[in-house]
């Protein structure tokens, strides 16, 4: 496969999930928004959120003072910001006009149709009329996608590149969401009893990754961080745990190998042995937050490694 070809899959995939986990961190912190809470508390929600996606200082810049309704135009169709879901979708569809010939129909009909529905729906005023109700058709439309993807296209190395790009980019947002979510946690909250505080961010967090019914039917206990931490971090079976994507990008690695990536495979095996082969107990002694910001170098690093074997280079 030509790196071009590979390159367009990749970001393609990465584009559509990343679009999804900003539906899915604001429909969370609009539904949080509503709870009782004092203005500043709800300003440090809003404000945690632009953090994990590292998109303070440019709000800052182009708005000054925060606003709910500022925050929800910023990171849904501004097209100042390259990380707004508008942004992701028209980047995601480009991707997949680019290799029209490598997907099958419903492929590109399905991020094409997303597209110009959004369009549609942002034009009619959709988000400030139900912004959960287009935060879940943001959802829908990416988990449509992927099953097509899995529904119509041939196991070759195409759907190997999409699910590459699909996991690397969920392992980062879970990460992001788990690290800023443990720190504000922490925080106290005029007025709010301790463990009523724990289970608002705990259940928000839950929530903003699908893992709430999770949650419960593995511990079947009340929400405690360290609990959370294990589900998001090491539990294999937990779809957007960080094991869980790792076991993916291993798998997909396997079936693109060439010559030149065998130093990547070892790089991404290391990664996912540490995850693998943890208990949370020592997570937690050493730091969560200098693992996590340990995880996200290295996935960084290992997505610059599969530019650099695979892709168009960036340079």
């Amino acid at each position: 496969m030509l790196s071009r070809t590979a390159d367009h899959l990749f970001w393609m995939a990465r584009y559509t999930e990343r679009a999804e986990n900003t539906a899915r961190m604001l429909d969370v912190n609009i539904q949080t928004s509503m709870l009782p809470q004092s203005a500043q508390d709800a300003e440090q929600g809003w404000r945690a959120m632009l953090g994990i996606s590292e998109l303070q200082e440019a709000f800052d810049h182009q708005y000054g003072l925060l606003s709910k309704r500022d925050v929800l135009d910023f990171m849904v169709r501004d097209p100042m910001n390259p990380s707004s879901i508008a942004a992701c979708l028209n980047e995601a569809r480009e991707n997949a006009r680019a290799v029209r010939g490598t997907l099958t129909t419903e492929v590109w009909e399905t991020q094409n149709a997303t597209w110009l529905s959004m369009q549609d729906k942002l034009a009619r005023g959709s988000l400030e009329k139900d912004p959960s109700q287009f935060f879940e058709w943001v959802k829908f439309r990416s988990h449509l996608s992927r099953g097509v993807i899995v529904g119509t296209m041939l196991r070759d190395e195409a759907v190997s590149f999409l699910r590459l790009g699909t996991f690397l980019e969920r392992a980062d947002n879970t990460a992001r969401i788990l690290d800023v979510k443990f720190h504000a946690s922490k925080d106290s909250v005029a007025g709010i009893d301790p463990m009523q505080r724990d289970f608002y961010y705990w259940a928000a967090l839950l929530r903003s990754v699908s893992g709430f019914e999770i949650y419960r039917k593995v511990y079947r206990d009340v929400i405690t961080p360290e609990r959370v931490a294990e589900l998001l971090m090491l539990r294999p079976d937990m779809p957007r745990s960080l094991l869980a994507c790792m076991d993916e990008v291993i798998a997909s690695l396997a079936e693109i190998r060439n010559d030149a990536s065998l130093d990547t495979e070892k790089f991404a095996g290391k990664l996912h042995a540490d995850l693998k082969f943890a208990n949370i107990e020592d997570i937690l002694q050493t730091g969560l937050h200098a693992t996590l910001t340990t995880f996200l170098e290295r996935i960084f690093e290992l997505g610059n490694r599969i530019s650099r074997d695979f892709l168009v280079p960036t340079v």
